[in-house]
C-alpha cells in the first residue's frame, strides 16, 4: 500500500530524512534538510512530503508553498537549485505513477492552484531512468522551461581530460603553468568573495545568490562537500571556484570568479583542469558548470566559455500542473 503524509506531521526527524537522501538513487545536497536549514526561519512556508509503501519510506519531496500572481503553488523548495522527488534506485514504473499521484492529491488537500517542480538533471541519478518524467507528463504536467546546464564527463582516462579542452584552453593551461600559477584548496573565502562580487557586478550587474555569511554557514554545515579552490600567484589569490559536492556522482561549480587585473595569467583554465583531475580521482563522474540559459534564453558567451573545458549541454527541467 502506498500513501503519503506531510513531513511535519510524521515522527520522522531531519536526520531520518537526510539519511534517506544520502542512501537514495538521485538525492543531492539540495534535498537535505540540513542544507535547507541555512535559510532564516520564516523565509519559506515548508510543505515537504513523504511517500511510504507498506510503512517504509519510498520517496521524499522537499517543497514549499508560494504565492505567485494570486495563485497558491506547491513548489520545489525555492531555497535550492533543483528539487523534485528523491527515491531509491529500485523504484519501478508503477511506483513512479503512485508518487506523482500522491503529490497531486497532497496539493489538492492544501487547496493549491498549481504544482511546479524542478528536477535534477539525469546525471544526478545512479541508475538512469525517466520513469518520473514519463509519469509527470502522463499525469498532466507540462514543461514550464527546459534550461541547459553545461556538464563535463570526468570518468575518462587522465590523458584524455586535457585533450577534451578546446585548443585555446589547452594553450592557456600551459601558459598558466609557465607563469607559475598554483592551484590549492583553501579557506580564503573573504578574499574570494570580494573578487566574486566585483565580477558579478561588472559582468551581470547582480550580486551573488548567497551572502558571505550564508556561504560560510553552509561551509560549516558541509565542510567536506563545500570546498573553495584558489589559483595563486605566490600568496595572491587571483581566481577561485566554490564547488558543491552535490552527491557522490556530481560536483557542481557554484561560483566562478577571477581578478580581471590578472587576466593574462589564464588562471581559470588551470584551475578547472586541476580540480577536474582531483574530483575525478575522488570518484566523481561529472562536473556540472550549471545553466547558461535563463528562462530558456541562452547566454552564448557563457555557453562558449564552458565548452572550452569540454562541457556539453544537458537539460534541467521545470514542470507544472494547473489544478
Amino acid at each position: 500500500m502506498i500513501d503519503y503524509e506531510p513531513f511535519e506531521e510524521l515522527n520522522i526527524t531531519n536526520e531520518d530524512w537526510d539519511r534517506f537522501v544520502e542512501d537514495s538513487d538521485n538525492g543531492t545536497i539540495f534535498h537535505r534538510k540540513l542544507f535547507l536549514s541555512y535559510h532564516p526561519e520564516g523565509r519559506f512556508k515548508d510543505a515537504s512530503l513523504i511517500v511510504k509503501k507498506n510503512d517504509k519510506l519510498l520517496a521524499v519531496f522537499p517543497a514549499v508553498i508560494v504565492e505567485q500572481e494570486g495563485k497558491k503553488i506547491l513548489s520545489s523548495h525555492k531555497g535550492a537549485s533543483f528539487g523534485g522527488f528523491v527515491y531509491k534506485s529500485n523504484l519501478n514504473f508503477k511506483e513512479a505513477f503512485s508518487i506523482t499521484q500522491c503529490v497531486i492529491d497532497f496539493a489538492k488537500e492544501l487547496d493549491c492552484d498549481k504544482i511546479q517542480l524542478t528536477l535534477p538533471p539525469i546525471i544526478y541519478q545512479s541508475k538512469y531512468s525517466n520513469y518520473i518524467d514519463f509519469a509527470l507528463i502522463k499525469k498532466g504536467f507540462k514543461y514550464q522551461k527546459r534550461e541547459v546546464s553545461s556538464v563535463v564527463q570526468l570518468d575518462i582516462p587522465d590523458e584524455k581530460l586535457l585533450s577534451s579542452f578546446r585548443p585555446e584552453a589547452r594553450t592557456a593551461v600551459k601558459k598558466a603553468r609557465k607563469l607559475n600559477v598554483e592551484i590549492a584548496e583553501c579557506e580564503r573565502f573573504e578574499d574570494y568573495y570580494k573578487i566574486l562580487k566585483k565580477n558579478l557586478k561588472m559582468r551581470h550587474n547582480v550580486a551573488p545568490t548567497h551572502s558571505l555569511e550564508e556561504l560560510l554557514k553552509l561551509k560549516k554545515l558541509f565542510p567536506g562537500k563545500i570546498r573553495l579552490w584558489g589559483a595563486f600567484l605566490g600568496e595572491k589569490l587571483i581566481a577561485g571556484v566554490c564547488n558543491f559536492s552535490t552527491n557522490s556522482k556530481v560536483v557542481l561549480a557554484f561560483y566562478i570568479s577571477h581578478d580581471e587585473k590578472y587576466q593574462e595569467f589564464r588562471a581559470v583554465n588551470l584551475l578547472f583542469y586541476d580540480i577536474m583531475k582531483r574530483y575525478k580521482n575522488e570518484g566523481f563522474k561529472f562536473l556540472d558548470f550549471g545553466i547558461f540559459t535563463v528562462d530558456m534564453e541562452p547566454n552564448l558567451g557563457l555557453g562558449r566559455f564552458k565548452e572550452n573545458f569540454g562541457a556539453r549541454g544537458i537539460i534541467r527541467d521545470t514542470l507544472y500542473k494547473d489544478l
